[in-house]
């Protein structure tokens, strides 16, 4: 049970900041906190995949404080939160056995996430009068909560 409870809340974590999702579960792998050997999702223990990753995470937290950056909730970026949830709940459910039920229990993560988050953050910029105050607590929220999905996993 406590694996789909993961693979939910890294799917949240997704449809926080896309890429920090996969860029946790790349860093687990490497760590052999899950074991992804064997599966399709090797991938991700892969020491291009890790830095790659985790390149992307970084260069989406500074690209979010861009008044260009699209809504979270068009389809295009939907989309991606929607797939990295699931790729990294398939991933954290892999690690246990269950990569099927990891990848929906992220899918449904990563819809709660995205839509529980724009919620999140718009009632904090309505709070601090702009956008930026609430957009580094999302980004805390996001990182914090993948660190600690990384301290479950270990």
């Amino acid at each position: 049970m406590t694996v789909y409870l993961l693979a939910l809340l890294i799917g949240m974590v997704a449809g926080l900041r896309a890429m920090a999702a996969p860029a946790l579960v790349s860093w687990a792998a490497h760590l052999g906190w899950i074991d992804l050997s064997g599966t399709w999702l090797a991938f991700f223990g892969n020491v291009w995949a890790r830095w790659i990753l985790t390149l992307m995470a970084l260069i989406e937290l500074v690209t979010d404080q861009l008044p260009s950056t699209p809504s979270r909730t068009v389809p295009l970026q939907f989309g991606a939160r929607i797939l990295m949830g699931a790729l990294s709940g398939a991933a954290i459910g892999a690690g246990s056995g269950t990569l099927v039920g990891g990848l929906f229990a992220g899918v449904v993560g990563a819809i709660v996430g995205t839509f529980g988050g724009h919620a999140f953050r718009a009632r904090l910029a309505g709070a601090f009068g702009r956008d930026r105050p609430a957009a580094f607590i999302e980004d805390a929220v996001a990182i914090g909560g993948a660190v600690l999905i990384g301290v479950a996993l270990r």
